[in-house]
């Protein structure tokens, strides 16, 4: 039996690259797992970087919080509890 995963929210994040200062654009999904929430991230670059999270449910409901929009991609960069996918 494969693991079912559904969709619950996703959204685009604009932003200007550190680099160029070109703007971008960054896309969050947030998936319902059996055993929590996955996030997945990816930086809209052409070489694009992209990463999975796995959430506790209290970090999925920040996420989801409208007046919080704080993004989850420092977390990425620094935690142990990410998988960093292939390009």
């Amino acid at each position: 039996m494969q693991p079912q995963m559904h969709l619950i929210g996703s959204r685009i994040v604009a932003f200007l690259d550190s680099q160029s200062l070109a703007p971008r654009q960054a896309t969050e999904a947030l998936f319902r797992a059996e055993k929590g929430f996955v996030l997945y991230l990816s930086d809209g670059a052409p070489q694009s970087k992209e990463k999975v999270l796995f959430l506790e449910t209290r970090e999925a409901l920040l996420w989801l919080d409208p007046d919080d929009l704080g993004s989850f991609w420092h977390e990425a960069d620094e935690g142990p509890e990410y998988a960093q996918l292939p390009a």
